[in-house]
């Protein structure tokens, strides 16, 4: 399967040589570009691309609010964000309006294809280091108390889903409660559909604006201290 990708950025230079990189690749097809927020859009409705590479300071209409207009059109859109360290603010916004992660620009080009595939297989892409720095840096101020639908969690789901707002990978969170990858992947999969969320980034979005979650917090442990799979 063959996945389409939509290069929306606003330096010529920038867009040519991510077309150049993902057209050498035999199961990636760049099939548009769009230089603008605008167009992006546009082009997004037109393309039906699978993967959409967005940049996040176009002329027009940033990549925040084309993103957003994007998914409103087509929940199923993967929006992966290209920035730049010192664009963390709008990363996170992003985030919260359901892009399915971020890269950064100068990122080696090996990096990048593994990310195109990484959302155009349908999982978010989050790297732990920058997510907590974004989160922490920009999370909104804490509701009071949870919202109810996190009830719906086993004991088990919620030392998951806390791991998950740590920036853990699947592999680490298997490590810290001592349980198969499988079964990470498993609680992860009921983790999203009882709380309606699409993929992993928006359940760390929810797990910080919450404060549910520190960040600080240590991993959980079992209540008998004793490892379980």
């Amino acid at each position: 399967m063959t996945i389409r990708v939509l290069v929306a950025d606003d330096q010529s230079m920038v867009r040519a040589g991510f077309r150049m990189l993902l057209s050498g690749e035999v199961d990636i097809e760049v099939v548009a570009e769009a230089s603008n927020g605008v167009e992006a859009v546009d082009k997004a409705a037109r393309f039906h691309p699978t993967v959409v590479l967005m940049d996040i300071r176009m002329p027009e209409l940033d990549g925040l609010q084309a993103t957003r207009r994007i998914l409103a059109a087509d929940d199923a859109a993967r929006i992966l964000i290209l920035t730049t360290f010192d664009l963390d603010e709008y990363v996170y916004e992003a985030l919260r309006a359901g892009a399915s992660g971020f890269v950064l620009k100068d990122d080696p080009p090996e990096q990048l294809l593994a990310a195109v595939r990484t959302v155009a297989g349908g999982d978010a892409l989050l790297s732990p280091t920058i997510t907590k720095r974004v989160i922490k840096q920009f999370m909104r101020i804490p509701q009071p108390t949870p919202p109810t639908r996190l009830d719906r969690l086993t004991e088990r789901e919620l030392d998951v889903f806390r791991l998950i707002a740590g920036g853990l990978s699947n592999i680490e969170i298997g490590r810290e409660l001592y349980i198969s990858d499988t079964t990470v992947k498993t609680h992860i999969t009921h983790i999203l559909q009882k709380l309606n969320l699409r993929d992993r980034v928006q359940a760390v979005v929810l797990a910080y604006e919450t404060g549910l979650f520190d960040s600080g917090a240590q991993p959980p442990n079992d209540r008998d201290g004793q490892p379980t799979r």
